[in-house]
This record gives C-alpha cells, sequence and structure tokens, in this order.
C-alpha cells in the first residue's frame, strides 16, 4: 500500500537488532541511554510511553561566514492498550543559515518546512515548532487520526500530490482497509500569510482542504492510487464535502465551481526483489485539443514524476539509490484567487519548486554497521517570475495575472539552471531516535542571464529525530 503517511515515517534507520551489545553494556544505563533506548522508558502490558530530548546542533562554515542552528526538541510518544496510540514534540529554534536559504527565509518569512520565522541577533533566526497525534484503531479494517502536523502521499523522494516539505497543519485522517484495498479520507485547516503583515495582531487567512485517496495493490508487484483534492476558502460551513467518498468532481461543480479541484494518479512496479519503478501524474487542468494542438497552451496545468529504487544495488548489502525525475508545467497548482491555490504557510503542498520547473535527482545511501553515508545531486531548469509578471512558477500569484495564453513551457520566462550536490557521513548513535554525528558538504549553484551563483559550505553537528528538513532547492 502507498497510504497517506505522517511526515518521518520515510526516512529509514536501524533497529535494535541489528545492533548487538554487549552484557556490560546493556547493564551500563548511560550507555544503554545514548546507544540503546528512549531517554525515558515506560513500558507494561497496558501501556507505554518513551519520552526523548532530541536534539539538531550544527555549526559550520561559508566562505568567511560562520553558519549554525540550535534546535532543542523534547518528544513524547506511546500507547494505551492495543488500539490508541499517540505522540507529540515542541522545539524551539535558532539559526544562522547559508545565503540562499537565508534569502529564501527573508522572502517567504518561513523556515522552510519549519514555521514562522523571527529575527534573531544581527543575521539570524529564532523559530518554534511542535507536532501532535492521535490514532485510534478500533479493528483491522479501520483507523481514526487527528493530528498536527504533515502527510506524504507517492513512493519517491518528492511528491507531486502530497508532500512533506510545508509546514504542520491541522487535520482529521480515516483510513480504512479491506483485503487489497484502502481508502483514506482527510479533511485540513490551511493558513495563508502571503500579503499579510507579522505584527501580532493581524489572523492569518484560513482555508481548507479535502483529500481523498484510493489505493489497490492489484497483485504483489503493482500498485494503483487514485487522489483527488478540493482547497476553499471559508465560506460557512461547507457539509458537502464532508461526505467522505470518491468523486469530487460532480460536488465541486454543483457547489457553483467556486473551489480549486487537484486530480492524481500514484502508481509502483516491483520489477524484482531489489527494484521498484514509481510514477506519478498531477492533473489542475487540461484541454484536450490544446493538449495535442502543441501551442503551450496555459491552462494545461499538469506533472508527472518518474523514478526507480533499488536497494541493495550491485548486490552489495545496505547499498541503496533512488533516481527521480519531476516537472510540472507553468501555473500548476495555482488558482484565480490566491486563497484557494495549493499551498500553506507561504510554501508548496506538493513540491518545493512549485510550478514551472523540470528535476533529475539521484540519492545513493549505503550503511555499514552503525557508519552510514549519502550523496545526492539535483539538477534542475525552472523559469522565474521577473520584473513583477507572473510567469508561473510562483503557486502564490493568480493564473489570472498570467503573462501570455500560448508559448507557456517549462523555462517560461528567466530560464534558470540549478546544480545542487550533498554529501554526508554519519555515525548512528541511538537508532530509537536516530541520535548521530554528522559532517556534510554542500555545493550549489544557479545560474541565468542575470546572475552565476555559487554557494558552498560545510557543517558538522550532532542531530536526532526522523523528521524531514529540506535544503534542496
Amino acid at each position: 500500500m502507498q497510504p497517506i503517511v505522517m511526515q518521518g515515517a520515510r526516512v529509514d534507520s536501524l533497529t535494535i537488532r541489528e545492533l548487538p551489545v554487549s552484557e556490560w553494556h546493556s547493564k551500563n544505563w548511560i550507555f544503554r541511554k545514548i546507544f540503546t533506548e528512549h531517554l525515558v522508558e515506560v513500558k507494561t502490558d497496558e501501556f507505554e510511553v518513551n519520552f526523548d530530548f532530541l536534539p539538531d546542533m550544527w555549526v559550520g562554515k561559508q566562505g568567511g561566514r560562520t553558519i549554525w542552528n540550535n534546535t532543542r526538541e523534547l518528544e513524547v510518544g506511546g500507547r494505551v492498550g492495543s488500539k490508541f496510540s499517540f505522540s507529540a514534540s515542541i522545539s524551539e529554534n535558532q539559526g544562522v543559515y547559508p545565503e540562499y536559504y537565508d534569502a529564501y527565509v527573508r522572502r517567504t518569512k518561513v523556515i522552510p518546512g519549519q514555521g514562522h520565522a523571527k529575527l534573531y541577533g544581527d543575521d539570524g533566526f529564532d523559530y518554534s515548532n511542535s507536532t501532535a497525534n492521535l490514532s485510534y484503531t478500533p479493528s483491522k479494517y479501520i483507523n481514526v487520526q487527528l493530528g498536527y502536523g504533515k502527510n506524504f502521499i507517492g513512493n519517491g523522494y518528492r511528491s507531486l500530490l502530497l508532500s512533506d516539505y510545508a509546514f504542520n497543519y491541522p487535520y482529521l485522517k480515516v483510513t480504512g482497509t479491506l483485503g487489497r484495498v484502502q481508502y483514506t479520507a482527510m479533511w485540513a485547516q490551511f493558513q495563508d500569510l502571503y500579503d499579510i503583515p507579522f505584527d501580532d495582531e493581524t489572523p492569518y487567512d484560513r482555508k481548507y482542504g479535502v483529500f481523498h485517496y484510493l489505493d489497490w495493490n492489484v497483485n504483489d508487484r503493482l500498485s494503483l492510487g487514485l487522489f483527488e483534492n478540493v482547497m476553499w476558502a471559508p465560506r460557512g460551513a461547507e457539509l458537502s464535502y464532508a461526505v467522505p467518498l470518491l468523486f469530487l468532481l460532480p460536488t465541486q461543480y454543483n457547489n457553483g465551481s467556486p473551489d480549486k479541484l487537484l486530480l492524481g494518479l500514484n502508481g509502483s512496479y516491483k520489477l524484482s526483489k531489489n527494484y521498484v519503478a514509481y510514477g506519478q501524474i498531477a492533473i489542475n487542468e487540461f484541454t484536450l485539443k490544446e493538449v495535442f494542438a502543441g501551442d503551450g497552451y496555459w491552462a494545461n496545468k499538469h506533472g508527472a514524476q518518474i523514478g526507480l529504487r533499488a536497494f541493495d544495488l550491485f548486490k552489495v548489502s545496505n547499498l541503496n539509490a533512488t533516481v527521480e525525475y519531476n516537472a510540472a508545467r507553468p501555473y500548476t497548482y495555482s488558482a484565480s484567487q490566491r486563497i484557494k491555490n495549493y499551498g500553506h504557510f507561504n510554501e508548496p503542498l506538493a513540491h518545493p519548486f512549485g510550478a514551472n520547473f523540470r528535476e533529475y535527482l539521484a540519492v545513493f545511501s549505503y550503511r555499514y554497521n552503525r557508519w552510514q553515508a549519502k550523496v545526492q545531486t539535483n539538477v534542475s531548469t525552472y523559469g522565474l517570475d521577473i520584473n513583477d509578471l507572473n510567469y508561473g512558477k510562483n503557486i502564490y500569484l493568480d493564473y489570472t495575472t498570467r503573462i501570455d495564453d500560448y508559448g507557456v513551457e517549462i523555462g517560461h520566462g528567466l530560464k534558470t539552471k540549478l546544480f545542487y550536490a550533498n554529501t554526508n557521513l554519519a555515525y548512528l548513535l541511538n537508532p530509537k531516535n536516530n541520535l548521530r554525528l554528522e559532517l556534510g558538504y554542500t555545493y550549489r549553484k544557479e545560474s541565468n542571464d542575470q546572475i552565476n551563483d555559487k554557494q558552498q559550505f560545510v557543517a558538522f553537528g550532532l542531530k536526532a529525530s526522523f523528521r524531514n528538513k529540506y535544503q534542496d532547492f
């Protein structure tokens, strides 16, 4: 199955069974807490509670500039009986970041995926973060979750349907499973900060989204998923979207078509024991006649993904790889009114680039005992919106302000190329909370007719948690 999952579930980690320890180590309290156990563990037949302190503390250099991050996070999780589980976290953060990352924060007023940024000192930022999830499984056929966090649909590194890039949001999710079929319905509330002053007086605009995802394991190799979403601005109780059934298009039409609809397909095929091919199609809007005309009609708004995952590559144990292609045409995910776009907290709910992009990426990882190494490269092309004109990359610009109706192709606007490469080496201290020492190097080059920006930096630190924090944009 490829259900909607909570953020963090996609990060690979070691298990205790893979890391045997000596008898002396198992009896040493300090050793166990650092290397094999949660900071606090309480377990009985009726309930279980785990508590951890999760640091993300690193320091680095970008030229003559010192960059750093100081995150202190508290996390609690556990279960009551066999049907109810819970988790929650809260963190306080400060940092000074690489130049491109700093520019992103100053432009959007948010730390990528981490929340509203406040100025800290001369060139740093301060922000906080929290998550929560309550899960109830009354039977093997149904699960109900109430949470504040993120969700992800797909098999790849990115998702064009729903990713874990944007900031946390409240949601109610109901998942039913019957045989090879799984169906998820989710209702969520999002916020629009695009033109809102950060004055602690003005409330953020709210909007709402409903998500349906039907996943069918056709056989042991093939899995197919059908996705649909509607985003709408507040207008009182919208009970027509409360019914957790597929096919929102007629409902949206019968409401007068005031809302934004996104449709998608997700699929995977197991080529062999160690290779899985996957892909996605996202359809925001299209005109069939214009698709075949090939004139670059602006309203042909769609995206596609295709990728391959390899495990134990070249028969080398724990050598894994992902290669992936993602693309979205200009104006995909945007709307006639900004409040209805496919975004939250000034960030896209799908790919970090928004729209009007093409991306090739490769991620290789290798693990030997507690040592982990990862190499990642991204090569992308996108069209930047320039001179206050809307060329289709920024999903927060109303598509009614588009610059052209025809000749709209990927790269429309200021055609820009991005090369991103990152490599890091880590030593895993504790697989229970992914506590590790990590040394990394990043190189980034962005170039077009106006700029040729090259940046590189190194960083070393102590990190924990299974949460994804994206920097490859």
